[in-house]
């Protein structure tokens, strides 16, 4: 009896037709929201007495906002693996070139914009955030601030230096051009190394390697992987692995920043995401299509940079004036507004400037290189 056809390779195989997804945006903007839901209600700073935004424990002020909202903070884990699904999306067959021209052009315009913004907040209305040096605002503005080991305009700026890192490593795979085993082989590497790091107590490793964030990274990775060639047996190892491994890293964050949520109710969270993301990767989202939704995800990154040093300050100034809910609902309102103007505002056409400035700059060094 003829023994049946082994399977293509996964390289060789059809991949599915490269069409945006809308509801991936969707869900970075519902991840940002949580975020800003927890920073204005949910975090362990804001239950303590005497604190400078609401000047009581918010737990006493609004308890069934704070229970739920205690656990926003898992907004960034979404983040990470929404950023390792659209990275590999997004850079399948460019260049190492287009890949840092791309996210250049991405992250630098509206962060240089929330810089500015926060800074002159902070200054203009003291008493919740300490302003920083001057040098430190300036050293703020390359976004590699985390690197100097100095502070940040607004906190929420450590999620920049992870995925900066993630792309450093990722750009390795993008020269090499991306392929099934490369990402493959890349996510077992970077895997095994996350899980060595923390035992080895070698700083650069660590540093490198980021085992915090690794492991939501893979995760995006590998559901992308099932997107555009189908699942199989491996990528559903590798994507147990990630969550497995992800259950540590939330208990972790607990333990260390969070404090006010529970790992629980966080690995419930977290698994109906990733649960809903193999949806999405399996195609069963594909037939949502709607255009508001683009709008939805240019929100979502200058929502994030501006919101929470601002928004706090603001509602220390109304906090005495209208319903603490319903100040929220105003405050995220305002922020969706700045948001919405600074993508169409500085985005826009700043990323238009950038992406012609570094095209020249780029076949310039190319000819000279040739000469």
């Amino acid at each position: 009896m003829p023994s049946q056809p082994l399977p293509p390779p996964a390289e060789t195989a059809p991949a599915r037709e490269g069409r945006r997804l809308y509801v991936i945006d969707g869900v970075r903007l519902l991840a940002a929201l949580l975020v800003a839901v927890h920073h204005y209600t949910g975090t362990d700073r804001l239950d303590r007495p005497g604190n400078p935004v609401w000047d009581r424990p918010v737990s006493e002020i609004m308890p069934t906002v704070f229970r739920f909202s205690a656990y926003g903070w898992i907004g960034v884990e979404i983040f990470f693996v929404i950023s390792g699904f659209v990275i590999c999306m997004s850079c399948w067959g460019r260049t190492p070139r287009q890949f840092f021209v791309s996210r250049v052009i991405r992250l630098y315009p509206a962060y240089w914009f929330a810089v500015v913004f926060t800074t002159a907040v902070v200054v203009a209305l003291p008493g919740v955030w300490e302003r920083l040096r001057m040098r430190d605002v300036l050293l703020n503005l390359t976004m590699l601030q985390s690197g100097s080991a100095s502070p940040h305009v607004d906190g929420v700026y450590w999620t920049l230096w992870t995925e900066l890192r993630f792309y450093l490593l990722f750009l390795v795979v993008v020269a090499m051009g991306l392929t099934y085993r490369r990402v493959v082989v890349f996510c077992c590497v970077w895997g095994t190394a996350a899980m060595l790091a923390p035992i080895s107590e070698l700083r650069l490793m660590i540093l490198i390697v980021n085992p915090v964030a690794a492991w939501f990274f893979i995760a995006g990775l590998v559901l992308y992987l099932m997107y555009r060639f189908g699942q199989d047996l491996l990528l559903w190892g590798m994507l147990t692995m990630s969550w497995l491994m992800a259950q540590v890293e939330l208990g972790r964050r607990i333990e260390s920043v969070e404090h006010v949520s529970g790992w629980r109710g966080s690995a419930l969270i977290y698994t109906a995401f990733l649960l809903f993301m193999v949806a999405v990767a399996l195609g069963r989202t594909d037939r949502i299509r709607w255009k508001w939704l683009v709008t939805a995800g240019a929100l979502t990154y200058p929502l994030y940079l501006t919101h929470y040093l601002a928004g706090t300050v603001l509602i220390n100034r109304l906090r005495d004036t209208m319903d603490p809910r319903l100040l929220v609902a105003v405050v995220i309102t305002v922020f969706l507004v700045v948001s919405w103007l600074v993508h169409r505002c500085v985005e826009r056409p700043v990323s238009l400037l950038l992406k012609r400035g570094l095209d020249t700059s780029f076949a310039r060094l190319r000819n000279a290189t040739r000469a």
